[in-house]
């Protein structure tokens, strides 16, 4: 093992450890689940995307200013539905949980406008709950991670809404793909195992000036193929292009769904850092 996957294996590890003692003397908070939101126009007239476009809200009812979290389920753009992670509960932050159109229902790049609108709508209403909109972080597992990173590159997405991106405190994917991502290449009849880096590749979206980016993966012998590599690729590039606060963390042991709830602890920890600046 290298020394630098070696110190930071040691360092998620001990972190772990400390936030079971620390979880175990939180002072419990009251919380509230609305479920089923739109983030739509009420006006849309697909059926599906009705039925597709909405949210949770998990909040805490007894203070104001927290920290929110916009979290994209994972199923490869084909599956899944939205949840709060037992991990991001009672944590003293919102959790906007989001569900999008999927494939082969619905093609590219339906779920990654409705990403975006679902992150307008958190820009436009998280105030009213209680929630910072300055304390807004972006995050998701495996094609959620993938989403989380291309609205957040890709300034496109979120201007039609009237939303910068840079405004985003900072992308959280977890095993999030940076190529372009597999369900795209399958809509487009493409074999499965090249990859591609077009305009739909967060790879190809990197720019300077970005957000700070938390990227975290599972063990690289463990996760989908070169899942750990694209990551480290994408690091690579953000900081030659300036980006200084990019950081990759490899969890070692972790396959691509064990670094789930290890991944959520540990975007905890950051998050409750970067909301301290």
């Amino acid at each position: 093992m290298k020394p630098n996957i070696l110190k930071k294996t040691i360092l998620v590890a001990l972190w772990l450890c400390g936030t079971v003692v620390i979880a175990q003397n939180t002072i419990k908070e009251e919380y509230k689940l609305e479920k089923d939101i739109p983030y739509i126009s009420a006006d849309e007239k697909d059926t599906y995307r009705k039925e597709r476009c909405k949210l949770d809200i998990y909040y805490p009812t007894d203070k104001k200013d927290f920290p929110v979290i916009v979290w994209f389920h994972g199923g490869g753009l084909e599956g899944g539905e939205k949840d709060i992670a037992n991990e991001l509960k009672n944590r003293g932050l919102a959790i906007v949980s989001v569900n999008y159109r999927l494939s082969p229902k619905a093609v590219n790049p339906a779920y990654i406008e409705d990403a975006a609108a679902a992150i307008a709508w958190t820009f436009n209403n998280i105030a009213a709950y209680g929630g910072s909109i300055k304390d807004i972080y972006i995050s998701g597992h495996s094609a959620g991670g993938y989403l989380a990173l291309m609205v957040g590159l890709d300034k496109s997405y979120l201007s039609k809404h009237g939303i910068d991106a840079d405004n985003i405190k900072g992308l959280i994917p977890i095993s999030g793909q940076t190529n372009t991502h597999y369900t795209i290449r399958k809509e487009r009849g493409l074999p499965s195992g090249i990859p591609i880096v077009d305009e739909y590749a967060p790879l190809n979206k990197a720019r300077a000036g970005v957000p700070p980016i938390l990227l975290i993966t599972g063990d690289r012998r463990f996760e989908l193929t070169a899942r750990y590599e694209e990551n480290a690729h994408l690091e690579v590039i953000l900081k030659s292009l300036g980006n200084k606060n990019v950081t990759l963390y490899e969890l070692q042991g972790f396959d691509h769904g064990g670094v789930y709830a290890p991944g959520c602890l540990l975007m905890l920890d950051w998050i409750k850092k970067m909301s301290n600046k």
